[in-house]
Parts: C-alpha cells; structure tokens; sequence
C-alpha cells in the first residue's frame, strides 16, 4: 500500500511540476523528469506524448526530448526523436546543447563603490612640475656648455622651489571579471540524435520555402546544428548560412532588396512578396511608416501579431485607424486559432504595460480568457478559498486572477470564500480581473489564519462541492484546522471533494503533510510569481479526478518517428 501511494505521488508530483514555468534553466525540472522515468517508464512516455500536443512550457516540452533520447527503456528513444522533430531549431539546439553540455563565458564589470561622504578618498601623489628656466638661463646654458642659474617663473614659487599641483582624487577602476557557465549534462550525444538531425536538415533544404523561412527567423541555431553535428550543408544551404551569397531566387536575397528599397511602397511589396518576419523587417527598415507596417500586419500569424503587440503601438500602429482596424480583427482571429498560447497572451499583457490602451489589453484579455476556455470545462462543484490573514496581500491578488480564470471555465456553481479566523462569502464574479476587483472590494490583508473556518460555513449552507482550491501559505494557527473540519464536512455533506493547494511562495507544507497523513487526496501547484502559468490547472480542474486524467495520459497515442 506504502509503494503504490508513493508511486502515484511520483506522478502527480510530476503532473504539479508540469504547472512550473522554468523559465530555460532546464536543470530544475530535471530530477523530476529522471526520476519519474526511472521509476514509470510506461507512464512517462505517454505523458510526454500527451503534454507535447496539450501543454504550454517549452522548457518541459524539451525535457521530455532530451530525457526520452537519452533512456534505455525500449522505445523510448524513437518516440524522443519523434517528438524532436517536431520543434523549431532554436529548440532543437537546446536539447542538443542540454545533453551535449555547453560553456559560455562572459564579462561582468564590477563597479567600485565610491567612499561615502566624509571618509577618505585615494588620491593619486602630488604632481611636481619643474619650473622652466627663463630666456637668460638658457643663452648662457647655450655659451658655457654647463647648467646655468634657473629663472623662475612668477608662479613657481618666491624661492625657486618647483611647483606642485594639488592632489586629484582617484576615480576607482571597474574590475572585469570573466566568468563561465556551464550549461547541460556534458554527455556524448546518441547517434541516433545525429542522424535525426540530419534528417531534420535535409528536410528543411529539400523544401527552399521552409529553409528560407527558417533561417530568417533562426540564422545561428541552424547554423550550430551544422556545425556541432559536422553536417556537410547542401549548396543552397551553403550559400546561404555561410558563404554570405544567397541566391537570387531566396528570401535571404530578398532582404537584401528590402534594406536597398528607397520608397515605401518598395519595402512594403517585397515585405508581402517574400513573407518577410517583422522582427527580421525591423532590424533592415529604418523607418516604418504605415504603408510598411500594413504589409507587415497583413502578413502576420494570430500568434507574431500578440507578441509584438507593444512593438507596433510604440512605432505609432494603433495611431492609425486602419492599422487599429487590422490589429483588432487579427486579435479578435486570435481568440479561435489553433497555434495561439494563453501564456503568450498573458505574457504580452504583461510586457506591453503602460504602452498599449486599454482597449487593446482587453481584447488582449479576451483571446487569453477564450484561449483558457479551450483548454477544458470545470463541470464540478468548487470551491475557491482564499487566505486573507496577516501578509497574504499576494494571496489576495492570486486569488482574484484565478476567480476570474474559473469564472471562464466553470459550468458549475462556484463557492468562493476569503479567509483569517471569519470566513467572508464573495460574490462570484465574473471572468475578468476588474470585476473580482470589485467583489473582493474591502478584504485586505490581516488577522489569524484558520484554514478550515470556510469549511466550516459550507457545512453550515449544505454548499455541496467536489473540489477545494485553497490559496494559502498553509501556516494556519487557529481553530477550526483544515482537515478535521474536512473530515466533518465529507461526513455532513456526503461529498469527498479533492484538494487543490496553490501554494504562494515562502510556505510551510502544513496542510499538504496533513492531507497526506490522514488520507486525503490533495495537489499542490507551487506558484512563484508567474501569473500567466496559471491557466496550466485547468486541464488538471476540469477531470473529474486526477484518476481520470491519469487513465487519460496512459491511452494516449505515442508519436511515431519518420523515416529518412
């Protein structure tokens, strides 16, 4: 029984682990990854397979890559490769650099921190002029051969001393420090990696479209592949990536055109005639006016436009009507496109900030809400508390983003409570952030923490739920505690809801230990400040239990490696 419970907390750690956004440092999420493969091989294929066409990070999407190429379990390897194939070359590039190791080395200039004020300050040793001698001095120096009488100067002193200047203080030198990073498990690459990179290379070149557009968008990660792998180019690809001479018929030369062009309407035609990639136009194109940037619009996917939203409205785009007229049909197509990330989205937001109005951010919030709808429904009962007690200000916040998230997904009746020693029943909002901002109007940070003092009032009303999404840092100190007032709920109510843990940072584990303890089944999704990763839980929220979902990933269909 010991077994089996730690073997199921494997993967739903794994599954909570998947909720993280690593952010490129793919040595945090690899011991989970090695771990879960060591232990469940057959579960982890499928979960790469699954999380590969339904999840968001890339970070673990290349960890699933690297650690199914480089296990000895039998077909892991081919489906690796699958799946490896199917990445953009700048990914490619990480999971070779990842298994093959890589050390870069950079500048870090260290500046010395001036002395603060009174303190002394290194001056450099006083500067000793020697007074020159006067128009007599040298006549007779001249006649003689031998030193003379030195004429002083006015100012160099009533003696004829020599003449010093004051002393200068010395600006301390900035220190340079090289420093190396490593970067990856410094393995030898499989050959079976080679060869499906090869294959990946020779894919590309045989089509001139797909490699052009590729190298516009990714020069240097095609080009390492080449190289680390001494890959002997094709002539097309030769020209292109390394002897500078594209050929004439290629969008490379192309752009060539587009840094020559004089007039506007020249920029914008070989803009639409060769599929130029704005961030690639942006570089050549020294003034973009609107001819140019309606060339660039037109042609741009539901997903280039969102993340390069702040870019247009800071070169004057939405100062346009009908380059407004266009951004906003392109947002609104954004909201139903297949290749669209609700992270992306919500990352947009969040880089644009004060550059964009608010009018764009909200149909911006309008594609990440429709996006979030797509990723599943919540048919469930919930209930979503929210620990308000003293320095859960962040608590507060997270709660309302992810009110506003179940506000877009949930069917169901949705119970939503705020929380110190007095449970504060919230009116459910709706699926926006600005109307959770007002139902949770005058709830502020302060006071005790009990945990189970919602549970309590839901006992009370009879609030008949299946899941309980508790936003906390688990360190309750007051009656009535969490899973004694649980376990009286499930008794009065008839229900056993699951536990759902969103976890703020600096947290104890209290509750999860107790949840454990008493047999109580409970995730934890750790969030650490990223709120754009919260639509990750829906797909976890919206089974009916974490059972189903695992049923779900184990029939899932494995990618299949294609020939050369």
């Amino acid at each position: 029984m010991t077994t089996l419970t730690n073997e199921q907390d494997l993967r739903l750690r794994l599954l909570n682990t998947l909720l993280t956004t690593p952010h490129r440092k793919l040595e945090e999420i690899r011991p989970v990854h090695a771990d879960m493969v060591a232990s469940d091989p057959r579960f982890y294929v499928r979960l790469a397979a699954w999380y590969f066409d339904h999840g968001d990070v890339r970070d673990h999407k290349e960890m699933f890559a690297v650690t199914l190429i480089l296990s000895d379990f039998p077909g892991h390897r081919d489906v690796g490769l699958a799946m490896l194939r199917q990445l953009p070359p700048y990914q490619v590039v990480r999971v070779l650099d990842f298994i093959h190791g890589r050390k870069t080395t950079r500048k870090i200039v260290e500046r010395v921190k001036r002395p603060r004020k009174g303190r002394k300050v290194p001056t450099a040793a006083p500067v000793v002029v020697e007074p020159k001698p006067g128009i007599l001095g040298r006549i007779a120096k001249y006649l003689t051969g031998a030193e003379a009488a030195v004429e002083v100067a006015p100012d160099a002193g009533a003696k004829g001393e020599a003449a010093s200047v004051a002393p200068v203080p010395v600006e301390p030198a900035p220190e340079v420090k090289l420093v190396t990073e490593s970067f990856g498990l410094f393995r030898n690459p499989p050959r079976s990696l080679r060869t499906e990179i090869v294959r990946y290379l020779r894919e590309r070149e045989a089509d001139a479209e797909w490699f052009d557009g590729s190298v516009l968008t990714a020069r240097k990660a095609i080009k390492r592949l080449y190289a680390l792998n001494h890959v002997k180019p094709g002539e097309r690809a030769q020209r292109i990536l390394f002897d500078g001479d594209p050929p004439r018929d290629s969008r490379l030369f192309a752009l060539r055109l587009l840094a020559k062009a004089a007039t506007p309407a020249d920029q914008a035609q070989a803009i639409i005639d060769n599929a130029i990639p704005y961030r690639v136009a942006a570089s050549v194109v020294k003034q973009m006016t609107p001819t140019v940037l309606l060339a660039l619009i037109e042609r741009m996917s539901p997903q280039e436009l969102i993340n390069n939203v702040a870019s247009l409205t800071k070169r004057g785009a939405m100062e346009n009507p009908d380059l407004k007229a266009l951004i906003e049909q392109k947002l609104e197509q954004a909201k139903t496109a297949g290749r669209v990330s609700a992270f992306k989205a919500g990352r947009a937001i969040e880089s644009a900030g004060a550059l964009v109005s608010e009018d764009v951010k909200a149909r911006l919030e309008a594609v990440v809400d429709t996006q979030v709808k797509g990723k599943g429904r919540i048919n469930r009962p919930t209930a979503l508390l929210i620990d308000k007690s003293g320095s859960m200000a962040l608590a507060i916040e997270l709660g309302k983003r992810i009110g506003a998230m179940l506000s877009a997904v949930c069917s169901a009746d949705l119970f939503v409570y705020a929380f110190d020693t007095l449970a504060y029943p919230i009116e459910r909002g709706g699926d926006d952030v600005a109307s959770w901002e007002r139902a949770l109007v005058g709830i502020t940070a302060g006071g005790g923490t009990s945990c189970g003092v919602s549970i309590e009032a839901m006992r009370l009303k009879n609030q008949y739920v299946e899941q309980i999404i508790l936003v906390t840092d688990e360190g309750e100190n007051q009656g009535p505690l969490f899973v004694p007032t649980l376990q009286k709920y499930r008794d009065s109510v008839k229900a056993d809801p699951n536990v759902c843990v969103v976890r703020v940072p600096n947290s104890t584990t209290g509750i999860e230990t107790q949840c454990r303890n008493a047999g109580i089944m409970v995730d934890v999704f750790e969030f650490g400040g990223d709120n754009y990763a919260l639509p990750n839980l829906v797909p976890l929220l919206s089974k009916p239990s974490k059972l189903e979902l695992l049923m779900e990933i184990l029939d899932y269909p494995l990618p299949q490696r294609k020939t050369a």
